[in-house]
């Protein structure tokens, strides 16, 4: 490997119902705790002020460079920083993991010095032709997520990040890597093999391999990954349940438990829509979730896992706020009992579980707790914000980096950081700040609304990556106008170009023409020509389904809306994400004919409200991939509905 060490980046350098029996124990747990983190101002003498948000903002930068300088000086290009003893390790696969994992944190913060040398670093030299044996699911969502990331922001001026020099690299050492992974698939069942299999590990890679696929115009990765999805779905109880671990050769379950924490936690933001009402009716015992029999519904742990901690972010995103925000307070009583969440906790019981005393810097009660600042703007959580950096500061900062904490009882630290602290954790952390002291980052400001990943990696939902018919949803924007086959990747010459350059300009849309037929008759990108477009989407805001209807019913066009109401309406706009939901019981032998069909098998969906059905997958209702009767309905909108509304078909409500 050429030149490794901090040296060659110096000095340009980054997861049934209720039963009585255990109703009673842990009904009124942490009582006191819980009612004090649902009060605004209860358990703080003073709340966050936009001024203290700016610097608790600065703390964490600072916080994410004290660790990201310590990899680089102590561990790179090992896989990750032993921070109490500022030396390194290989973890996963030997290929400068944590480096990779950050870049696209390095842009959110704007450092374009640092993550230009770390790009190109990356593009020389980092190799898969390597002889190990990795977890698919962790390379994936960690190295093939984190490349991608960083490719489409260092390739695109929209993001203020393009690095001129840069020709690819990024994406053709993704593809060499999915390449290398694609053998795994191969299985039975086509769940990807693994020493153990989880739930999660087989049904979180739709995302980054469907992204490639759109990037590649080759649809085997996106074909592999659904077909996983659909392995594990076909195998749920009849209850709609699914357990933790399936064996990938017989499809037998060889852990029947079921919840939305360990094993399987992931997988849900995947198939939220499908999977969200047996999850509710047989996990949530108000306001904490157990894990249950999934062929019973018959409660076996009465167990809070840390993992459990991203449900209330997926609920807000799901518009399902009420009860997100009693379980992240029921959470966070967690959290301030003992400074930090451990891997297990008992709630019949309200203590620590035994073997899960540990907090490996997990994001998720962050992620969480910004998801919910997002969405209501309650200062109560940034105070939540600000006990959790507290304690990261005060409990886990160590010499070179922040430590795992072995056990949260007596703070005892452990000499390890996993690289999804750099990923996730402060992204997160610094993402509720930066919104509080007034956004100045590209996931707020940006000109492309943005897919969070499982492992927080920012993938903008451009063109080239949203289906074929799902036109710009921001000003400016090139639309797809391809009606073709394949992904849409349009002209290549258009490929770096400014997406904002040309402003919008309805004179410039022909009236007398329908959007089918415009995209009947234009191939590749048509620049700031977006027909159909109410006025709130050319805003970059998105209304809630009944705010759509009322807006159609009462105006007849809403290009008449009330700037007030426009105001309004961005305030309470859920999200700025969108992922990848498979239809999970499509049969599993089928052999897409094209790569418009491919897509249709499949929606992008913004994660605004569960209730709403999930649609725009065309505006061809022909082409749509015909569905088995267990899929749930889809609302279509033909091209005759979308020219006589002016607005594109209603978004549906999922985020990763």
């Amino acid at each position: 490997m050429p030149t490794s060490g901090p040296d060659a980046m110096q000095p340009a350098l980054r997861r049934r119902r209720r039963r009585q029996g255990f109703l009673l124990p842990f009904a009124c747990l942490s009582a006191a705790l819980i009612a004090a983190a649902l009060l605004p101002g209860a358990a703080f003498a003073d709340g966050v002020t936009p001024s203290e948000a700016r610097r608790l903002r600065d703390e964490v930068k600072d916080m994410f460079y004290h660790a990201f300088d310590g990899y680089m000086q102590h561990a790179f290009p090992l896989d990750e920083l032993r921070p109490l003893s500022c030396q390194g390790e290989d973890s996963l696969g030997g290929y400068a993991l944590t480096l990779i994992d950050s870049l696209d944190t390095l842009a959110l913060l704007g450092d374009k010095e640092r993550f230009d040398a770390a790009v190109e670093w990356v593009g020389k030299n980092v190799r898969f032709d390597i002889n190990k044996t990795v977890s698919v699911f962790e390379t994936n969502i960690r190295i093939l997520g984190g490349l991608l990331s960083a490719h489409l922001i260092a390739s695109d001026y929209a993001t203020g990040m393009r690095i001129q020099s840069y020709d690819d690299q990024l994406l053709h050492l993704a593809a060499d890597l999915a390449q290398r992974l694609l053998p795994a698939f191969d299985t039975p069942t086509g769940i990807p093999f693994g020493s153990i299999t989880s739930t999660a590990g087989g049904g979180t890679l739709t995302l980054e391999f469907g992204v490639l696929s759109r990037l590649t115009n080759d649809s085997v990765y996106e074909r592999v990954t659904k077909n996983s999805v659909r392995g594990i779905w076909a195998r749920r109880s009849k209850l709609d349940l699914v357990g933790a671990h399936i064996n990938v050769f017989t499809g037998e379950w060889t852990q029947k438990d079921a919840g939305i924490g360990t094993s399987i936690d992931s997988f849900y933001e995947y198939l939220l829509k499908e999977a969200y009402k047996a999850a509710m009716h047989y996990l949530h015992h108000d306001p904490w979730y157990v894990e249950v029999n999934m062929n019973s519904g018959a409660t076996v742990w009465p167990l809070f896992n840390s993992l459990q901690a991203f449900w209330p972010g997926l609920q807000v995103l799901a518009g399902d706020v009420d009860p997100a925000i009693r379980t992240h307070a029921a959470f966070f009583s967690v959290w301030k009992k003992y400074g930090f969440t451990p891997e297990g906790f008992n709630l019949a019981t309200s203590t620590v579980q035994n073997g899960q005393r540990s907090y490996p810097l997990r994001p998720e009660l962050i992620e969480s707790t910004y998801w919910l600042f997002k969405a209501t703007r309650d200062y109560r959580y940034l105070d939540v914000g600000r006990d959790i950096l507290a304690s990261l500061q005060y409990g886990a900062k160590c010499p070179c980096g922040y430590c795992h904490i072995s056990d949260v009882e007596t703070h005892q630290q452990d000499d390890h950081m996993e690289s999804f602290f750099l990923a996730e954790t402060v992204k997160y952390l610094w993402l509720l700040f930066d919104l509080a002291a007034g956004p100045d980052n590209i996931v707020e400001n940006g000109p492309y609304k943005y897919i969070f990943s499982t492992e927080g990696h920012l993938l903008p939902a451009t063109p080239q990556i949203t289906l074929l018919d799902e036109h710009c949803l921001y000003a400016g924007a090139f639309c797809n106008g391809t009606a073709g086959h394949g992904y849409g990747t349009g002209d290549s010459s258009n490929k770096h170009q400014n997406a904002n350059s040309v402003p919008f300009d309805d004179s410039r849309t022909p009236s007398d023409q329908s959007l089918s037929n415009i995209l009947s008759t234009t191939r590749g990108y048509i620049k700031g020509v977006c027909p159909g477009l109410t006025h709130a989407q050319k805003l970059g805001i998105s209304y809630s389904a009944e705010e759509d209807n009322s807006i159609q019913q009462n105006s007849g066009s809403s290009e008449n809306l009330d700037e007030s109401h426009v105001i309004k309406s961005s305030v309470q706009a859920q999200s700025s994400s969108v992922i990848l939901i498979s239809h999970p019981v499509a049969s599993q032998t089928e052999e897409p004919t094209s790569g418009r069909s491919q897509y249709n098998a499949n929606i992008v969906a913004t994660a605004e409200s569960v209730g709403t059905d999930t649609a725009g997958a065309s505006s061809h209702p022909e082409d749509l991939v015909k569905e088995t009767e267990s899929v749930s309905e889809q609302k279509e909108i033909n091209d005759k509905e979308i020219a006589s509304q002016g607005s594109q078909p209603t978004e549906g409500r999922y985020l990763t």
